[in-house]
């Protein structure tokens, strides 16, 4: 195993959240670090900025953690951010049909045991006790085994695992990958309420996972370049010998110095040609209305039957999310605005005019959590010995997800110091 005292200057390329936990891991347990990120800010797809649009700061997409994430629930700890990430008390979770009018809030019991499927009141209206039962299919899910085919009829899968599991895959259950649904299912619901609170960052992504990591690097003496893109990396057959940027900005790797490659798929297959990384994506739109939520309004809410698929209450905003978006990236933003805020006014009873509003379309928000994509995750170790992966596209067991993107930091740390 490296020593921090042997090891040399860690290079990490790439300032959002793979990048930032790999630092912050590395700069926690003495390693000299210098993050290199092409943007002007930190957080890639998990970031904060203000909306002129609006007059405020918003987020880029609305993303939920929940309490059964261990990595992300460490990582805000360690940069001292634990108390950014909100919920309530209970695993709960609100929805509403917009066909039929009817809400409900499921319950989910602390505990392995589910007992909460025996309560009408705690589970999911039309359900019947033994509908749940089909959940234990996806955690024997095989590799090309999809949602839609092993869970995908009746009640429940349309108004639970539907909805979840397109939130958490960012793909159509009907071609998602059974396996990686069930690996969400076994480190959440699996394992009870406890692991199932629903966080969000009630003050802004940056708030809880950049602004105060960016600081604690700061803290540590570990610069973070901003604009600083890596245009080549200089592969030798078997170490990477120098990082390429801007003409004449080349910076040579010594026999101690490591890289960390945190970047996007696409991008790894520009500074690593021939190297095989997903290539399927699906795009993410978020909606942001400034006006105040009625009192009463959940914090989160799952929407059924709608264009809408999740409603997140903030102070002064609305936010939708609507996933697998593919089918609406083309949709003018003037009509996409208009058509939401319909839904929005429905759910709300607020006016049908809509106010101010903002549309961010990701058009590549994550790659597609397809079954024929897993093998394409690279795993974090590479063919040059200095040189590894981070990423929530590489092969961490998880969707693209924000717990994905820190594990991945974390094990690249890991890989570094070992050595």
């Amino acid at each position: 195993m490296a020593s921090p005292a042997t090891l040399g200057a860690v290079h990490i390329i790439g300032a959002g959240l793979a990048g930032l936990s790999c630092a912050v891991a590395l700069t926690r347990r003495g390693a000299t670090v210098v993050v290199h990120e092409a943007a002007r800010f930190a957080g890639g797809r998990c970031r904060s900025y203000f909306e002129p649009a609006l007059g405020t700061t918003i987020d880029n997409g609305n993303h939920l953690v929940l309490s059964g994430n261990h990595a992300t629930l460490a990582y805000v700890d360690a940069i001292g951010a634990a108390g950014k990430l909100v919920g309530p008390e209970e695993a709960t979770f609100a929805f509403a049909d917009l066909k039929s009018g009817e809400r409900w809030t499921l319950r989910i019991n602390e505990g392995r045991v589910p007992w909460w499927v025996l309560s009408r009141a705690r589970r999911v209206p039309g359900t019947r006790v033994r509908d749940y039962l089909a959940a234990a299919r996806l955690l024997r899910a095989g590799p090309d085994d999809t949602v839609a085919r092993l869970i995908g009829s009746g009640a429940l899968y349309e108004r639970l695992w539907r909805p979840v599991l397109l939130a958490a895959l960012n793909t159509d259950p009907c071609e998602a990958s059974g396996r990686l649904a069930g690996k969400v299912v076994r480190e959440t619901l699996a394992k009870g309420g406890q692991a199932c609170r629903p966080l969000i960052a009630s003050d802004g992504l940056a708030a809880a996972f950049i602004d105060p990591a960016l600081a604690f690097l700061n803290r540590h003496s570990a610069p973070v370049r901003f604009n600083h893109r890596l245009h080549a990396l200089d592969l030798g057959a078997a170490r990477v010998g120098g990082l390429q940027f801007a003409e004449g900005d080349r910076i040579a790797l010594g026999s101690k110095d490591r890289v960390v490659l945190a970047v996007p798929a696409p991008d790894v297959r520009v500074l690593v040609p021939g190297f095989v990384t997903p290539t399927e994506f699906r795009a993410i739109i978020n909606a942001h209305f400034k006006v105040q939520p009625p009192p009463g309004t959940p914090p989160i809410l799952g929407v059924i039957n709608a264009m809408t698929e999740w409603m997140f209450a903030f102070e002064e905003r609305l936010s939708i999310t609507i996933s697998a978006a593919d089918r609406l990236i083309e949709t003018p933003r003037e009509e996409l605005a208009r058509l939401i805020w319909r839904e929005v006014a429905s759910l709300t009873g607020l006016s049908r005019d809509a106010p101010a509003w903002q549309i961010i379309k990701e058009r590549r928000a994550t790659i597609a959590a397809l079954p024929c994509e897993e093998p394409k995750r690279a795993g974090a170790r590479t063919q040059w010995s200095n040189l590894v992966l981070a990423g929530d596209w590489t092969a961490t067991g998880l969707p693209a997800t924000i717990e994905g993107a820190i594990r991945s930091g974390n094990r690249a740390a890991d890989l570094i110091l070992a050595g």
